[in-house]
């Protein structure tokens, strides 16, 4: 485990988004400030807790077939409160030797590494305590496990939306990581967007804004953005339980909309 040496106190005064996120997904790590965000967005958004169950099921379909391509190495960014199956036990399910570096700024997070650092015997599942816009100490410290010189496969799994075109250049951000990834590499992004529930959307993000935390649902185009210049695995980007559904995923389309976008993109 790396990063900072001192604890840091989890501020239990404002809801945090993995903390809100953990409480849609049936979690016990959150508090009452994260229970009332996540309640109160669920009344103005009927999809949030389809939402999250469907980004968590997308992440262990990405990364399966990325690992099943022939992936070894994993940099999950935005990792959340730890919800089995997690992505080291995806990916080490397909190949026991894959390494896996977790990288998020919750303290609630942090202290449940041990647990995450609980991989398979043949590989290493390493963690960061360290923000996302923290680009420098998040390369460097999952460097320590992560050999950059060979492919990788950079998860932000329902991130983005957290993260603003000006105040965080958001995209920039994220083709700062994807610069240093080796060719052969692969992004796997997800994203709310307004598109299919506008006002539904435009509610929730005003609740989530009025408690603290930023929040940029984003168009069709505006998600592409975020994979220009790789290669778009099909079916390209598409409503997140659209993208390579297994059974499960093709009950949830019957239950209604599920206002994210997802993708998988390869570096040429």
């Amino acid at each position: 485990m790396t990063g900072s040496d001192a604890a840091p106190q989890i501020d239990t005064s404002r809801p945090h988004p993995a903390r809100v996120y953990d409480w849609w997904l049936g979690g016990k790590d959150n508090y009452p400030v994260d229970e009332e965000l996540a309640r109160k967005i669920l009344s103005l958004d009927d999809t949030a807790v389809r939402g999250a169950r469907s980004n968590r099921r997308f992440m262990q379909r990405a990364v399966r077939t990325v690992a099943e391509a022939g992936i070894r190495q994993f940099l999950d960014i935005g990792t959340g409160i730890p919800t089995e199956p997690n992505l080291h036990q995806v990916a080490q399910g397909v190949a026991p030797e894959a390494r896996v570096v977790y990288a998020d700024n919750d303290p609630i997070v942090l202290r449940h590494a041990q647990a995450l650092l609980r991989g398979s015997a043949d590989g290493s599942t390493d963690y960061v305590h360290a923000d996302v816009r923290d680009v420098d100490t998040i390369l460097r410290l999952a460097g320590e496990s992560l050999d950059f010189e060979q492919p990788v496969s950079l998860s932000l799994v329902a991130l983005t939306h957290y993260l603003g075109d000006v105040e965080d250049d958001v995209y920039g951000l994220v083709r700062r990581y994807v610069d240093v990834l080796a060719p052969g590499s692969y992004l796997i992004l997800s994203q709310v967007t307004p598109d299919l529930n506008p006002e539904a959307i435009a509610k929730a993000a005003g609740a989530f804004r009025a408690g603290g935390t930023p929040f940029f649902p984003r168009t069709i185009a505006e998600f592409q953005r975020f994979f220009t210049g790789l290669e778009l695995l099909g079916p390209g980007v598409i409503p997140v339980t659209g993208w390579r559904p297994e059974p499960e995923d093709v009950a949830v389309q019957a239950e209604g909309v599920v206002p994210v976008y997802a993708g998988v993109a390869r570096k040429a």
